[in-house]
């Protein structure tokens, strides 16, 4: 199954999926434009220039909300890897933000619900002691008092040593402040899955077309049993630092696996139109729609995390999408930056 969606509105939890498809035969890979450079805007430490360009995007299994598109995108800069615990806490310290899952819902928020059972909180991950049903989500994610950006799995847990780990429990909201601190952007979908490919041709993976095997593993997703039996053969249970694993061709770490992230977009299953024509620079709808939850705003989310795998979900896949409402908090949820700026200057344009 793709996994299309773990969504909380606050404490609703949707999950859907569909059968997974094998793709076509992949395309030639063709190698990532040259980014070497001399100076950089000041506000892009940290981060890789994204060529402009045109390509070929959408899903490689046949994702029904997903289809192939071509797009062509103006060059861009993107954080290298994903915004770190460290980079938040210093964040926070700067401005005292408070991030949703820490804040009490108010009345207005959760209009018939009790004071009392009004709580700040996130969604965690617990795996079940035994094998369970796909579809019983009920039995792995739960909502725990407590749980937030310090505290990723509820009270008694901490960041302490994961410091250059992706920060989770943040929700759209929170991501779109600390980039709106730093002056800086969410992508949109389309650069977030032109960047991921890496300069690669409509590949099933954002390293090209081989599979992940025993010994062989190129992200962070979920190896064993889902959900109840994690081998961690990959050498992480969890999270995972920002730079564990290979960057893709454009020197970008963790566009699959470890964490999801969040993207500028709305998220509608028609967001692509027909494919008829080529989308250039394209912004998003206007508006959100999710057949799921009918009348619930939601954003898009990109690039799996380490719960996805071939035998439950195919969210880490540069084609898949998910959606989720702007204040969910969940344990598998990060974000990147974006930056809208001059781009380097080459040996050629010197």
């Amino acid at each position: 199954m793709r996994c299309s969606g773990v969504g909380w509105l606050f404490w609703t939890v949707v999950l859907a999926g569909l059968p997974a498809q094998e793709p076509p035969a992949p395309a030639t890979p063709t190698p990532a434009p040259s980014t070497a450079t001399a100076p950089r805007p000041p506000a892009s430490d940290g981060m890789v220039w994204i060529p402009a360009g045109e390509a070929v995007l959408g899903s490689q299994t046949g994702d029904h909300d997903a289809p192939l598109h071509r797009v062509r995108l103006s060059g861009f800069w993107l954080d290298a890897t994903e915004v770190t615990n460290a980079q938040f806490a210093a964040f926070v310290q700067a401005t005292g933000y408070v991030t949703d899952a820490e804040r009490v819902p108010t009345a207005a928020e959760l209009p018939g619900v009790p004071e009392a059972e009004r709580r700040a909180g996130a969604l965690v991950f617990r795996a079940p002691t035994e094998p369970v049903r796909a579809e019983e989500y009920w039995r792995w994610w739960q909502f725990v008092p407590g749980a937030d950006w310090r505290h990723p799995e509820g009270p008694g847990s901490s960041i302490a040593g994961r410091e250059q780990h992706p920060v989770v429990q943040v929700s759209w909201r929170d991501a779109q402040a600390f980039c709106a601190h730093h002056k800086k952007r969410l992508p949109t979908e389309a650069e977030w899955e032109y960047a991921a490919r890496g300069g690669l041709l409509q590949q099933r993976y954002v390293w090209g077309a081989a599979a992940p095997a025993a010994g062989r593993y190129p992200a962070n997703i979920f190896q064993g049993e889902f959900p109840y039996q994690n081998t961690a053969a990959d050498g992480h249970l969890g999270t995972a630092p920002v730079r564990a694993f290979a960057a893709n061709g454009y020197g970008l770490f963790g566009m699959s696996g470890n964490v999801w992230e969040w993207c500028q977009d709305f998220y509608r299953p028609d967001s692509y139109g027909d494919g008829a024509r080529v989308l250039v620079d394209p912004q998003g709808p206007a508006t959100s729609h999710d057949p799921a939850e009918p009348g619930v705003a939601k954003r898009v989310m990109r690039g799996g995390s380490y719960l996805c795998s071939d035998s439950y979900c195919l969210g880490y896949l540069p084609g898949t999408r998910m959606k989720s409402t702007p204040d969910t908090a969940l344990c598998h949820t990060g974000f990147r930056c974006a930056l809208t700026a001059p781009g380097p200057v080459t040996a050629s344009r010197q």
